[in-house]
């Protein structure tokens, strides 16, 4: 079965964009000056050239970002990329949630976008508040769904299959999802609410099986060894948040961030 959809996969992701031309382009999109120098600096821990590599995003995609949270650090990057050729939409938290973060942030992003008109006015926004709000995208429409570190936050909802079911849905036939989350250890015990932001591998395969995807690939790009995932506040005492304040603040810089699976999947139908 794995042949058969690598098979498929291949088959249905020929192009004639040169792959050099596709990594320099993107390289452009890195050092732009729409990208904040803060934002710049994480290129070391997040990969972002290797990761959308990975992922095959050309700029004549269609793409839906999923969750972008207020300072959109993604979409720093695959709007201006998508811009000319192709299309981003992004599912965001709604304006009105019930929970003040969700608000907050969705605010935050909106006045981002309208701040650099000439980088995002071409993003179209949707809301993603399960279990109310699922429309993320009309159906069979995108060529790839990416959501960067968002499955904790779901399994500790019980809303992971639901939104992966809501991913799935808006993926053309042949179309890829590409998932980058922080990665428990498989010694660790199982965290059924992901309560330390950390997530088993093979749970989030499982889950995106059974919304129907088929597993294609996963790369180690965004691994961390010295991440040791035993920590105080769990994820959070990793930089960017360092929970802990000043307290062995040079010991988590020194580790970096998260530890991180990077996996791609595919709507064969």
């Amino acid at each position: 079965m794995k042949k058969i959809v690598l098979s498929v996969y291949l088959a249905l992701s020929l192009t004639n964009v040169n792959a050099a031309d596709k990594v320099s382009d993107l390289q452009k999109i890195l050092d732009g000056s729409q990208r904040s120098k803060a934002h710049k600096a994480r290129d070391h821990y997040r990969h972002p050239l290797e990761t959308l590599t990975f992922f095959d995003i050309k700029e004549t995609d269609s793409v839906l970002e999923i969750w972008p949270g207020a300072e959109g650090w993604y979409t720093e990057i695959l709007a201006p990329y998508l811009k000319e050729k192709g299309s981003l939409t992004v599912a965001n938290f709604a304006v009105d949630a019930k929970t003040p973060h969700f608000q907050k942030s969705a605010h935050a992003f909106n006045a981002k976008l309208a701040a650099q008109p000439s980088y995002y006015n071409k993003v179209t926004v949707t809301t993603l508040q399960p279990p109310d709000a699922l429309a993320i995208a009309p159906e069979g429409s995108m060529d790839r769904v990416l959501t960067f570190r968002n499955v904790h936050n779901w399994i500790a909802q019980d809303q992971a299959l639901a939104v992966f079911k809501a991913m799935y849905k808006a993926l053309k036939p042949g179309g890829l999802l590409g998932v980058v989350e922080h990665r428990s250890s498989m010694s660790m015990p199982p965290d059924p609410l992901a309560k330390a932001g950390y997530v088993h591998e093979d749970d989030v395969i499982a889950i995106a099986m059974k919304a129907g995807f088929e597993f294609l690939a996963k790369s180690d790009v965004n691994a961390n060894p010295n991440d040791t995932k035993d920590y105080p506040d769990g994820v959070w005492s990793l930089p960017p948040t360092l929970r802990q304040g000043k307290k062995d603040r040079e010991k988590y810089l020194t580790i970096g961030e998260s530890d991180r699976m990077t996996l791609k999947f595919i709507k064969l139908n």
